[in-house]
């Protein structure tokens, strides 16, 4: 069990770096390659840029998720 979630933790922590350099920044990002500089005049961001943001924080959660339990199956296997 240990093993499998930190092969998750590893897998998020690198999609995280991926996703997080693909966010558009002040001048420009990487999602500007995928068609995220074509903006929307309703939302002021593009269908990209919001999937983008979903698909990270949802990476953020699953990545903080996995640091709370592989915590909790280390100080379990140490007391026992």
């Amino acid at each position: 069990m240990i093993i499998a979630t930190s092969i998750v933790l590893i897998v998020t922590s690198m999609l995280m770096v991926l996703l997080v350099l693909l966010h558009k920044g002040k001048g420009g990002g990487l999602s500007d390659l995928f068609g995220g500089g074509i903006s929307s005049s309703l939302g002021g961001s593009s269908v990209v840029e919001r999937n983008l943001d979903r698909l990270t924080v949802a990476t953020g959660v699953i990545w903080f998720v996995a640091i709370i339990v592989l915590g909790l199956l280390t100080k379990a296997k140490g007391s026992g």
